[in-house]
């Protein structure tokens, strides 16, 4: 049995698919969502959960919240007698979700599908892959959180429709992804992000606003630190739901028989937030442009997370684009039933032949290069593109670049992902050095090929036509649960990518087609395709399926009719 889980920043679900449905799973106290919270005292003795939860107002010391924030960083956290990364506190969380499962059904999960934001880089879905490594799980696929909430929607109408855009804001992070659904296969067009946006930044911005309003303010300067800090945080949570269907609300700290309040107004609310509001556009408007879509063509705006009930939220995207949002999915539970119609994929569930899902690359990958001036001089190095973010996957892209320098003997060059020019401002995943002969420079040319699979697997292919060097070196984090046989079983998947778009039979095909007509016909309508064949060529250089797709029907199109209707 494979497991879908929504390993969430405030909330975590497990689901599986069974009797040709998604089902989420209920924990210990019959509840579906379970905090994602761990406390644990000096003893050693552990509680997961509401029960985690229950602590944080009690023994903030001793209980964590919130660390899936710290996912792929070196942040830790000491609870009890030791420190604790954000990937052993996650283990926990999804070691307690899995003997849920177990409880329920007297199965241990053989594997799971774990989502992750849309915009968690290769370091962050390493980390999480990890987490479930740590807790005894075979991870069998991350998926990004949008994309499940997308899949869970998607099924709910199996009629083929117009795009529509996924509006994922949870407890840490905010996703969006446009994503079409044509012919049984789910399509994400784009998919954009804040990993440092969620409904604890809301909780913030309420502590700001009320702190100073509080009556009572000597009793909480009597606590500790982090006593102080758990009281506030869990007030402004009370407070933000209850402002949810109530114009006004109080928030209230009690602690040691004192009690310390305010009332906080939705107006008040909506101004102290206002900044946050605004920073959730950009990446709509990202990711629509990423996929040449306007806002008019969306079909729906499908709300997930559990942030998306905030009034304010729903009244900025009814501005923005100039309708209703869909909330017809259950904001808490989309992620997680979404994953497991992923697990039922993986595992050939019932009903679920005909349904197919295709993601995107969430960033840009490439290597450094030199940065010169106008008159040769180097600047030092930046980020050179190789395959850009929201590119279908899997994919496969080459570049060439040749040498800087008269007599250079090698080249070193990091390979990175993220949007920076600056590359020291994107995540490093590893290093090539690639010998090359002696010559002057420019002269000798450097062929890379990336190659990119859903599973963030990035195989690099090094050419030096010059020397007849070649190199190939998969780009994998030690630490990474897949054992040879499955990175083996992916690179084999990936081979028949790499292969440059103009080579491809259609292509050739339609290209020499194209040069037959041209040869066939003069004045105008020989300009004519030659224009087309010089637009087809730039298409099939850029290496964008979609766009290499459209332009090669345009063109056919072209000579169909240039055939058939010859000029006199």
């Amino acid at each position: 049995m494979i497991v879908g889980i929504d390993l969430g920043t405030t909330n975590s679900a497990v689901a599986i698919w069974q009797d040709g449905e998604a089902r989420l799973v209920p924990n210990g106290l019959g509840e579906l969502l379970t905090p994602s919270a761990v406390s644990i005292d000096r003893s050693g003795q552990s509680w997961i959960g509401a029960a985690a939860l229950d602590r944080l107002a009690t023994h903030p010391e001793q209980t964590a919240t919130s660390f899936k924030r710290m996912m792929g960083t070196q942040a830790t956290v000491t609870l009890g007698k030791r420190k604790y990364s954000a990937e052993e506190l996650s283990a926990m969380l999804l070691a307690q979700l899995a003997a849920d499962v177990e409880h329920a059904t007297g199965q241990w999960p053989e594997g799971t599908v774990i989502t992750v934001p849309a915009y968690f880089n290769e370091r962050q879905r390493r980390a999480t892959r990890r987490a479930g490594e740590i807790a005894g799980l075979e991870v069998r696929r991350l998926i990004n959180e949008p994309t499940a909430a997308a899949l869970a929607f998607g099924l709910q109408d199996q009629a083929d429709r117009e795009p529509f855009l996924v509006f994922d804001l949870g407890g840490g992070t905010f996703d969006v992804s446009i994503v079409e659904k044509f012919e049984g296969i789910v399509e994400v067009r784009a998919s954009a992000g804040d990993n440092r946006l969620g409904g604890d930044d809301f909780n913030a911005a309420l502590v700001r606003l009320a702190e100073p309003r509080l009556g009572a303010a000597a009793m909480l300067d009597r606590l500790p630190g982090d006593r102080r800090e758990a009281l506030l945080g869990l007030a402004a949570e009370r407070t933000r739901r209850a402002l949810t269907a109530a114009a006004e609300a109080e928030f209230a700290v009690v602690a040691d028989d004192e009690r310390a309040a305010c009332t906080i107004t939705t107006d008040e609310f909506e101004d102290a937030v206002a900044p946050l509001v605004k920073r959730l556009r950009d990446p709509v408007l990202r990711s629509l442009r990423d996929c040449t879509i306007a806002v008019e063509e969306l079909s729906d705006i499908v709300l997930v997370g559990g942030a998306t009930r905030m009034p304010v939220v729903k009244k900025a995207l009814t501005r923005m684009f100039g309708r209703f949002p869909n909330s017809t999915v259950h904001p808490d539970h989309a992620v997680a039933l979404g994953a497991a119609v992923q697990a039922g994929l993986l595992s050939g569930g019932e009903g679920l032949e005909e349904i197919r899902i295709t993601d995107v690359a969430p960033f840009t990958l490439g290597i450094e290069v030199n940065n010169r001036d106008s008159h040769g001089r180097v600047l030092g190095t930046i980020f050179s593109p190789i395959i850009d973010r929201n590119t279908p996957v899997p994919v496969s892209r080459v570049q060439s670049y040749s040498t800087a320098a008269d007599n250079q003997q090698e080249i070193v060059s990091g390979i990175y992902q993220g949007e920076a020019r600056d590359v020291t401002q994107n995540v490093k995943l590893g290093e090539m050095k690639i010998p090359v002969p002696r010559a002057p420079a420019g002269e000798v040319v450097v062929n890379v090929r990336f190659t990119y699979d859903s599973s963030g697997l990035l195989e690099v292919d090094i050419d030096v036509p010059k020397s007849g060097y070649h190199r190939n070196m998969v780009i994998v984090d030690e630490d990474d649960g897949r054992s040879a046989t499955e990175i083996a079983r992916s690179r084999k998947a990936l081979e028949a990518l790499k292969v440059h778009p103009r080579d491809e039979a259609e292509n050739a095909a339609a290209l020499a087609r194209a040069e037959r007509v041209y040869e066939s016909f003069l004045g105008d309508a020989r300009e004519f395709v030659g224009r087309w064949i010089a637009e087809f060529q730039g298409a099939l250089e850029k290496q964008d399926p979609r766009q290499i797709t459209d332009m090669r029907k345009g063109l056919l199109e072209v000579l169909d009719n240039l055939e058939a209707n010859p000029p006199l």
